[in-house]
């Protein structure tokens, strides 16, 4: 089987990529570089997903993808965008990230949202190449489902699908991850250098 390295320890992120990708065999980057913790240091999910994807090839020698993604939130000015992993501060989980998120837009009527996924390809010595997919929905009152991760059982998409109350499998037809990796597939020759390492 065919193999995709991916540079990220997100358990819930592993999912979905495994969700997409059937057919090959998802390669965690915790389990070729244990100590794999790159400081996110960029102010995009652009320059936050090329970090980690370069540095994983670097330390390689091998194609690596990596995903930097976040939610944005329209009455939010677009927050917490990159920082949406950490958005409660200190000692951040999901559950704590959710509760300051439903406080934040206590009262406001507009819960427009948007989901961001940017994937970087990085190919020992070749430039690196990113891929954007959005998912538009808004933010529920209240969570629904207790089904994937981060933000999901509080996100509803235009077409009416609550995150949270579906298997890994539906989101990966429709999630902002999916349209990004899609967005990567077209670019087929980058693409077989990926699954062919």
């Amino acid at each position: 089987m065919k193999r995709i390295v991916i540079a990220s320890g997100n358990k819930g992120k592993i999912v979905d990529f495994q969700a997409v990708f059937k057919e090959y065999e998802i390669i965690p980057i915790k389990t070729l570089i244990p100590d794999f913790d790159p400081e996110e240091t960029e102010d995009t999910f652009h320059g936050n997903a090329t970090l980690k994807s370069e540095y994983a090839a670097a330390r390689l020698n091998l194609p690596v993808i990596s995903d930097d993604s976040g939610l944005s939130v329209k009455a939010l000015d677009g927050a917490p965008g990159v920082y949406s992993a950490r958005y409660s501060g200190i000692g951040a989980t999901d559950k704590k990230n959710n509760e300051k998120l439903l406080k934040a837009l206590e009262g406001i009527e507009d819960r427009s949202a948007y989901f961001t996924s940017v994937i970087a390809l990085s190919i020992p010595g070749e430039e690196t190449r990113t891929y954007e997919g959005r998912l538009y929905g808004e933010i529920l009152e209240s969570p629904e489902g207790d089904g994937g991760f981060g933000y999901d059982p509080l996100f509803k998409t235009d077409e009416g699908v609550s995150l949270g109350t579906i298997s890994p499998d539906e989101k990966a037809q429709i999630s902002h991850r999916r349209r990004a990796l899609d967005e990567l597939r077209k670019d087929e020759e980058l693409f077989k250098i990926l699954t062919n390492s």
